[in-house]
């Protein structure tokens, strides 16, 4: 469909055909403005930064933030080791992000039968995916993932016991370190998904805080890292590495 034919042709669109939006074919729909409920969060950047045109994806991050609080607490009751990861890491890290897909949670592979059944017993609706390293659920009509590898590295005590416990809106839980966070990310990039841009706030916010040696050696190699940590360079966020290595010959 063109998009140029303007609001009502895609919303014309999208309702005949949902996967015209990239949603899933049993999300829903945002066709107009919502009748105010409990699910309407009205706030955030949406309202704040980009008008309230209907046609913009909904800013779910309340919603997600009430069910990564819940998850987070089922997962404490019953003793399982666990650390939030992703978009809702980033922000309990204290970077404002805009939250509308998922909330995710690493756990150990080994423990992922007494998550699920924690988080059924609960009610939560839990669904096995074709991959292997992830299992899916979902609660108050928001996404919750919970994985087992990180790009492709499995979920580790050692990885899980570097975790900071911090507060996610109101409950405090176990959050991936800034290092760990960022060399996720890194490795998460390739030529099929590379967007600079969601990183680059992430990279500002945390660089006091992260390990870019441990960075650099852990992402040595992947070539969108490579790319992403010289253009940090170039935008003086990180030093450069040639100037770093003449002040230690010097």
């Amino acid at each position: 469909m063109n998009l140029t034919e303007g609001p009502a042709a895609y919303r014309a669109a999208v309702t005949t055909n949902p996967s015209v939006s990239g949603r899933p074919n049993d999300a829903p729909v945002d066709t107009g403005p919502r009748s105010a409920g409990p699910r309407s969060t009205g706030t955030g950047p949406r309202a704040a930064g980009h008008g309230s045109t209907p046609d913009l994806p909904a800013d779910h991050t309340q919603a997600i933030l009430e069910t990564t609080k819940e998850v987070g607490a089922v997962l404490k009751a019953a003793g399982l080791s666990f650390a939030l990861v992703g978009s809702v890491a980033v922000y309990a890290h204290g970077i404002p992000v805009r939250l509308q897909h998922d909330t995710d949670f690493a756990v150990l592979r080994k423990d992922a039968e007494a998550v699920t059944r924690a988080l059924r017993e609960r009610g939560m609706r839990i669904v096995e995916p074709p991959e292997d390293w992830l299992v899916k659920g979902r609660a108050g009509g928001e996404e919750i993932d919970l994985i087992f590898a990180l790009a492709g590295r499995p979920v580790t005590s050692e990885l899980l016991a570097r975790a900071q416990t911090l507060p996610v809106d109101s409950v405090h839980m176990p959050v991936l370190a800034p290092t760990d966070l960022m060399v996720s990310r890194l490795l998460a990039l390739s030529e099929h998904h590379c967007d600079f841009g969601a990183l680059l706030p992430v990279a500002r916010g945390l660089r006091e805080r992260i390990d870019w040696p441990r960075v650099r050696e852990e992402t040595g190699g992947a070539p969108m890292a490579t790319a992403f940590l010289y253009l940090l360079e170039l935008l003086d966020v990180l030093p450069r590495r040639e100037a770093a290595t003449t002040e230690e010959t010097a």
